[in-house]
């Protein structure tokens, strides 16, 4: 399996698509391919520019993954050639020592060889990994992942998400939304699905807030030791963590990024001490490389923007509600079968799987007649619910928490222009506080007209201090 054959063949393969054989910059992107070195490293050894390279590499991809009848990029093009060639081989070995003539089908072409003496695939194989870089089964280290669990009707947004990762090739991707909203859920599904198409792939849950320093040795430590499986890499340095990045096509998961964030604080501020998690961050969103950061939290980082320009290394989902057949489908999971019994219940939860369930539990444990004794616009609020938005509630400025029982007095959804006209706080103060909310999810934006979420209106008018008098 040398390189010499392999670019024969894909030589081959392009040929039959384009009715030319490969340029020297095609060769040189392929060769540089196969030798496991960067667009930017090929770059520098052609002498062009990397977006040049990316572009025709881009092209050569689109080529040979039309020609073959399945997807072929970067980080899969080296196992995908030697696949055809040994099957090639495996198939024709007519006796020890030499094989007939091989005729291997591949998409519309056909691969014709001569008869020749049939190679000691062993040695072969051992000399060529001796030369370049392994690989073909990816690291992966998704221990600190949870469970892949019910996946309620997701598939818009995972759609989304593996387009910028597979197709887009972006940096750095955040998904944020309320606790319960199901953010966790889609992204294991989202790894489930998209794993294998990485060198490396890892989870990492920041709920124990580990510095910057901590952080970026665990995931060296992870790096380096898997390169060491192959003993032709014992004597290579550690390098830094975005060189790792660089060298290879990783998926890094990072859950629970709100641990990063201060409390009592605008959304997205960082703890003191953990600025360096901000400058990493950048890194990964504007230096060339070919992996992927997935950022999964309550709230994005304040450098990360929640709506990303067409041209970008960088793209933000804020996830909304499930629509009502997944909501109905929760209800009935949980034990709620008689589900027009309880449409009434539904809108007040504005899809949230975890409120759902929460609520579809405490009806079972209290008899499914009790939805009978409560009027329509009832908001079941149990305790288990109360504690998760508790811990969101806490986290909130003190601006915030004003500006959300100011919001929660209101019975329908107010303008920006009325809010600054009535309000005590101060106009700019207001804004980011607004948009604080916003992120966090804990507010909607309709027309221009914003209002707090019913459950959230619920649990703030039972805090202590809070005034039943219209906010404005």
């Amino acid at each position: 399996m040398n390189i010499k054959e392999m670019l024969k063949l894909a030589d081959e393969i392009v040929f039959t698509q384009t009715g030319q054989h490969l340029d020297d910059l095609q060769a040189a992107i392929l060769q540089g391919t196969l030798q496991r070195e960067t667009y930017k490293e090929i770059a520098k050894n052609f002498d062009c520019s990397e977006s040049r390279i990316r572009e025709v590499g881009a092209e050569l991809w689109q080529i040979l993954s039309e020609e073959l009848g399945e997807d072929v990029n970067k980080s899969n093009f080296c196992s995908t050639m030697g696949r055809l060639i040994f099957s090639n081989i495996s198939k024709d070995v007519g006796a020890v020592g030499s094989f007939e003539k091989e005729v291997v089908a591949i998409g519309s072409f056909n691969i014709c060889g001569e008869t020749r003496h049939f190679p000691d695939i062993a040695k072969l194989v051992n000399q060529e990994t001796s030369n370049s870089k392994p690989s073909q089964t990816p690291y992966q280290d998704l221990s600190e992942m949870p469970e892949l669990g019910a996946f309620y009707n997701r598939n818009s947004e995972l759609k989304t998400l593996k387009k910028w990762i597979l197709e887009q090739r972006c940096h750095l991707i955040t998904i944020t939304g309320i606790s319960g909203i199901g953010k966790t859920t889609l992204s294991v599904q989202l790894v489930h699905q998209i794993k294998d198409k990485f060198e490396y792939v890892l989870w990492c849950n920041l709920a124990p807030s580990p510095t910057f320093a901590e952080f970026q040795d665990q995931l060296i430590q992870f790096f380096s030791e898997s390169e060491t499986v192959d003993s032709s890499r014992h004597n290579r340095q550690t390098l830094s963590l975005i060189k790792y990045l660089q060298k290879y096509r990783c998926l890094v998961v990072l859950d629970d990024v709100q641990n990063l964030f201060s409390s009592g604080e605008l959304a997205g501020k960082y703890q003191p001490g953990y600025e360096e998690y901000r400058l990493f961050f950048k890194q990964v969103e504007q230096l060339s490389h070919q992996s992927c950061l997935l950022l999964i939290g309550w709230e994005p980082a304040v450098a990360l923007p929640k709506v990303s320009p067409k041209k970008t290394a960088i793209f933000s989902l804020q996830l909304n509600g499930l629509d009502r057949a997944a909501t109905q489908e929760i209800l009935i999971d949980y034990g709620l079968s008689e589900i027009e019994k309880y449409s009434a219940l539904i809108p007040h939860y504005q899809g949230n799987p975890l409120w759902l369930k929460s609520v579809a539990l405490q009806i079972q444990e209290l008899g499914e007649s009790v939805t009978d004794l409560l009027p329509d616009d009832t908001i079941l609020l149990p305790e288990d619910l109360k504690e998760v938005l508790a811990l969101q509630f806490n986290r909130l400025s003190p601006i915030e928490k004003q500006l959300l029982f100011l919001l929660a007095k209101e019975s329908t959804p107010v303008n920006l222009a009325k809010l600054l006209e009535n309000s005590p706080i101060e106009g700019l103060d207001l804004r980011n506080a607004l948009q604080s909310l916003l992120r966090r999810g804990l507010i909607e934006k309709i027309d221009n007209f914003y209002r707090v979420y019913p459950v959230i209106r619920q649990y703030i008018t039972q805090k202590p201090g809070f005034s039943q008098k219209p906010g404005f």
